[in-house]
Order: C-alpha cells, then sequence, then structure tokens
C-alpha cells in the first residue's frame, strides 16, 4: 500500500481554516441578534455641568444660571500692572568686556546673574570692573543689557 497523500501540516492547514470559517458565521450570527439591541439617543447624549465636567444627567432647567459678563472673560494672559521705570534700572559690575568684538558681560547686582551687553547698547566706554546701571531686554538666546552707563 502506498503512504498518504495528506502531511501533518497540511491537516493543521485545514484545521485553521475550518475555524476561522467558523468564527466569521459565528461574529456575523452575533451582529444580527445584537443590531437590534442597540442604544437610543437619550442614552448616547452627554451633558456638561457649571463645573465643566461630562455627565449623564440632563442640566434642571428651573435651576438659576449663573450669568458672566462678556467683560469678565479673560482670554490668554491678564493683563500685567505698568512697571515703573525706576525698578527696571539695574546696577552691575563688567566681568568682562572685549573691545575688538564689541561685546561683553555684566554681573548683575542682585540677581548675581551673568548678562549679554553689546557696545550698541553702550553711552560710553567702559572696561573690566567698572560699576554700571543699565536695563535688561529680552533677547534671542537670553537677557541683554542696554542703556549702559557708568557710574560715577
Amino acid at each position: 500500500m502506498g503512504r498518504s497523500q495528506e502531511t501533518f501540516s497540511k491537516k493543521e492547514k485545514e484545521k485553521k481554516k475550518l475555524k476561522k470559517r467558523q468564527d466569521k458565521e459565528q461574529k456575523k450570527e452575533d451582529r444580527k441578534t445584537n443590531s437590534n439591541k442597540g442604544k437610543g439617543i437619550d442614552e448616547m447624549l452627554a451633558y456638561v455641568d457649571d463645573e465643566g465636567n461630562i455627565t449623564s444627567t440632563p442640566p434642571d432647567p428651573t435651576k438659576k444660571k449663573k450669568v458672566v459678563k462678556q467683560e469678565d472673560i479673560q482670554i490668554g494672559v491678564s493683563k500685567q500692572e505698568e512697571l515703573n521705570p525706576a525698578d527696571l534700572i539695574r546696577k552691575g559690575t563688567v566681568t568682562f568686556f572685549n573691545t575688538s568684538k564689541g561685546y561683553g558681560f555684566i554681573k548683575d547686582h542682585e540677581t548675581q546673574e551673568s548678562i549679554f551687553v553689546h557696545q550698541n547698547e553702550l553711552a560710553g566706554p567702559i572696561k573690566e570692573n567698572d560699576k554700571v546701571n543699565f536695563e535688561v531686554e529680552k533677547g534671542l538666546k537670553g537677557l541683554n543689557a542696554i542703556n549702559v552707563k557708568i557710574i560715577s
């Protein structure tokens, strides 16, 4: 007698195909039976309460609503107070200044941070260890000193 032409792997492949077919039929049956059990529109709605929380209960129409004036709504950053120009003037010591390249650094007496200074922002010539008054502005890479003047 000859050997059977069906190998173990062929049998396994056939079993997998049969299993897939059965699973597909089962899913089809499940869809048919569950299609009539969908949720109503009331069950799918969500509401937002006064505090901004999402709830499933509709708002109470008899409850008094808060009235918000349009002027009271703040979008973005709140307005800041106007700064006194005298507060913007700082004192510091020139820690480094390269006259050939035209830049240097000033160490702020209050914050002890190093602030960049360029020769275009100088009121007069400065050198290292000079005491100076200056204002600060935000630059691309950090704080920059402007209106730099030597303290007499």
